[in-house]
């Protein structure tokens, strides 16, 4: 979900990092990759909300970081779904489920319903 300067609305980067983790470990630039290749360029992840909320995530307990180096040979972080980053990935997608039924019937309504 977009806010009104283009960016993601809160809560929707954790998800979508716990989505982009949950085929195994990737480094901060290849999850905002993921994300910007699976939303054909919709959504774009900037640098500072991105690792803001990795190592918020991580203090969360719900990914593991370790560091390596990437496919250029760079030293880099690299972060994974632990068990409990996996019950709350599955929760997660449930909520946000949820939130799409309800928005999409409002915005399909083409009348209003009162008690």
């Amino acid at each position: 979900m977009l806010d009104s300067d283009g960016g993601l609305l809160r809560g929707t980067l954790d998800v979508l990092i716990l989505k982009a983790l949950s085929w195994g470990p990737r480094h901060g630039y290849a999850v905002a990759e993921w994300i910007q290749m699976v939303t054909d360029g919709e959504l774009l992840v900037e640098e500072g909300p991105l690792y803001t909320a990795l190592h918020r995530l991580e203090k969360q307990r719900w990914l593991t970081a370790e560091w390596g180096y990437s496919e250029n040979n760079r030293r880099a972080k690299y972060y994974q779904l632990s068990r409990s980053g996996r019950a709350q990935l599955k929760t997660e997608v449930s909520a946000w489920d949820r939130y799409v039924r309800a928005v999409r019937k409002a915005l399909i309504a083409t009348e209003p319903r009162l008690a």
